[in-house]
This record gives C-alpha cells, sequence and structure tokens, in this order.
C-alpha cells in the first residue's frame, strides 16, 4: 500500500518531505496540524503503513498526536522528527510508543531509509497475520505468531509491531544472552542509521508491559555489558 500521513506545520518542510517520499513510491497525505492529522486519519478509509510527525507543532503537538494514533493503531508505523538534540525529546515520544525518531536538519537519503525501513517491519506484520497459527508458550505467556498477539495467563498484552518483533527474537531464543547490536539488527535491520539507545528504550516500554513489577523484572533481565535475555525462570 505504501501510504505515508506527514504532520507538520512548517509548509516548506511538509514539502520537502513529500516530494521525496513521492519519488520513492510512497502515496503521501499531508496534514498541517495534530488535530487536522487526527480528523484525516478517524476519516480516510484506506489506511496507513507510516505516520511521520514533527514534535513542535502549535495546538496537538507530536508526542499527544503519537499517543492519540497508537491508541487507534499498534501497527501503524510512527516516525518522530525533532529540531531539539535533547534525548528526553526522544526517549519520551518512544515510551508514548513511537517507532523511530530523526533530528532535524536531515537529508533526503536519511528520511528514505528510515521510512523504508520502518515500512518494510510493518509489510512483514501485515503478513505474518496470514501465516500459520504457531504459537510460542514460554511460562504464563503464549505468542501467536499468526494472529501477532501476546497474551499473559490469558489476558492480552498490546504490543506495537517493533515490540512484537523484539518479544518473537527473546521468545526464539529463551534464557540466552542478545546483545544490543544483534537485536537492533534483528528489529530495526542491518542498515539502521540511529542509535542503540532505541533499543534500551524499547525494553523500557515493554518491561512497563509485560513485568509485574517493572523495576525488578523477572523476565526480561539485563545482562550487564551486553544486553538482555528472556528468563523462563
Amino acid at each position: 500500500m505504501k501510504r505515508i500521513m506527514i504532520v507538520e506545520d512548517e509548509t516548506a518542510i511538509r514539502e520537502f518531505e513529500a516530494i521525496n517520499l513521492k519519488r520513492a513510491g510512497y502515496t503521501v497525505v499531508e496534514a498541517g496540524s495534530g488535530e487536522e492529522a487526527l480528523e484525516i486519519y478517524d476519516s480516510d478509509s484506506e489506511g496507513f503503513d507510516i505516520a511521520l510527525l514533527d514534535i513542535s507543532m502549535p495546538g496537538m503537538d507530536g508526542f499527544a498526536l503519537c499517543k492519540e494514533l497508537r491508541r487507534r493503531s499498534a501497527s501503524l508505523g510512527i516516525i518522530m522528527l525533532t529540531a531539539r538534540a535533547q534525548e528526553m525529546d526522544k526517549v519520551s515520544g518512544l515510551m508514548l510508543g513511537a517507532d523511530d525518531y530523526i533530528t532535524k536538519p536531515f537529508s533526503p537519503s536519511e528520511l528514505l531509509a528510515r521510512v523504508d525501513s520502518l515500512h518494510r517491519r510493518v509489510e512483514m506484520h501485515s503478513a505474518s497475520s496470514n501465516a500459520s497459527a504457531d504459537e510460542i508458550t514460554l511460562g504464563e505467556f503464549t505468542l501467536n505468531l499468526r494472529r501477532r498477539t501476546l497474551t499473559k495467563s490469558g489476558n492480552n498484552i498490546e504490543l506495537t509491531q517493533v515490540e512484537f518483533q523484539m518479544v518473537e527474537y527473546f521468545f526464539n531464543n529463551p534464557d540466552t544472552a542478545l546483545g544490543r547490536t544483534d537485536i537492533l539488527t534483528k528489529v530495526w535491520g542491518s542498515n539502521y542509521f540511529g542509535e542503540e539507545k532505541i533499543v534500551d528504550v524499547n525494553i523500557r516500554r515493554l518491561r512497563m508491559k509485560v513485568e509485574d513489577d517493572p523495576s525488578e523484572p523477572r523476565h526480561l533481565v539485563t545482562v550487564w555489558g551486553m544486553g538482555y535475555k528472556w528468563c523462563t525462570q
């Protein structure tokens, strides 16, 4: 489908993004504010693969919009755009459900690389919905690979497509230490432009969903100096 919604209040930046994405084969829908973006999203009958959100917008900013879009869809790919270099902006966006972030200014090649990488993951998510109904059960958790769901003691845990891929990687390698670089390559791809810290933020987000006490994780534990592992005991 390759449909993407660009939400940016600065017309020149929005047009720059739109032109480059259209050249790469994406169908682009533009919105100049968070409020307009929600109206478009709720009324659109075809749906979107990816939303490109500027953080600093008047009215509903990118953080609030990200939260609303993620509430509406776990499978939508969300990339945050920010002119700020502060780490908290990046972390806040990821914790609200964004899949990736790009710091302005950025080149057309970086924009396309990030969007293409996320689109591949969204497509993988969609294709897997038609796969066999295999399940992986580890203790009280069951991962259904066809429905793309995770349950804990029978209760559904809603995951984004990035979170699902991380859990699938852990479940296929239980009680095995997985390095940050390995996780990054497996989930975000070998050509990912970003930093390894995106793995740590997503681990924090996952712990909030799967652990009884995220500050004292029993399942998704840190392997100091290396990465993380899923413990079955």
